[in-house]
């Protein structure tokens, strides 16, 4: 199965074909309502553009569904936010938006030409996009001595593992999140001598740079 990826920012462009321009934007979304926010952003941005055409990919935590949208905006049925929608998934993407605003040029583009002009504006904008791919990781947390909690820190992360947090009280909580529990429960206890046990804490999707 191919992972899934997100990108880290927002990206932009702006591309020309036969006299119409189409600026492109593509933004991370996490949910419908953001999706259709930064839809809506881009319509009072450029308000004077004939057409807003969009796409949109969101992953919900189960059981909730997948979902994928996409809007020709008056455009040909088909010749804008279809080909936006497979630019998306072509690069694998989740939890993210395109829109690309349209000013006609006065010369007709025909219904492939308008796939194609939508569609490469969207991969026009993700050239220019840092990739993250999105892993599942378990949550565990260690409680650990404040006069060791840097170097088992700086040992973890160059094992791979994500740091989300570190707490300090009586003693310091570090929570990470671990590719594989087991084997970083036996990586603490070789940088404790086995004094630190730690606890699983439920799971995240973290971002990892492609």
């Amino acid at each position: 199965m191919t992972p899934l990826r997100t990108i880290a920012g927002r990206v932009e462009c702006e591309i020309e074909i036969k006299k119409s321009r189409f600026l492109a934007v593509v933004d991370r979304a996490a949910t419908e309502a953001e999706a259709r926010a930064v839809i809506e952003a881009a319509r009072k941005a450029d308000p004077a553009a004939g057409h807003h055409c969009s796409a949109f990919i969101v992953d919900l935590s189960p059981p909730d569904p997948r979902i994928e949208r996409s809007n020709d905006d008056g455009e040909p049925s088909g010749t804008a936010g279809t080909p936006m929608l497979d630019m998306l998934r072509g690069h694998h993407l989740t939890n993210v938006v395109a829109v690309v605003s349209r000013y006609f040029g006065g010369t007709k583009l025909g219904t492939g030409g308008l796939a194609r002009a939508y569609g490469g504006a969207v991969a026009e904008a993700l050239s220019g996009a840092m990739f993250l791919t999105r892993e599942r990781r378990e949550i565990m947390t260690l409680e650990l001595d404040h006069a060791e909690v840097g170097r088992v820190e700086s040992e973890l992360r160059g094992h791979g593992v994500v740091v989300v947090g570190t707490s300090y009280g009586a003693s310091a909580v570090l929570t990470v999140a671990v590719p594989d529990a087991d084997s970083t429960a036996a990586l603490v206890a070789s940088l404790t001598a086995g004094r630190v046990i730690p606890e699983l804490d439920g799971h995240m999707y973290a971002e990892i740079p492609d």
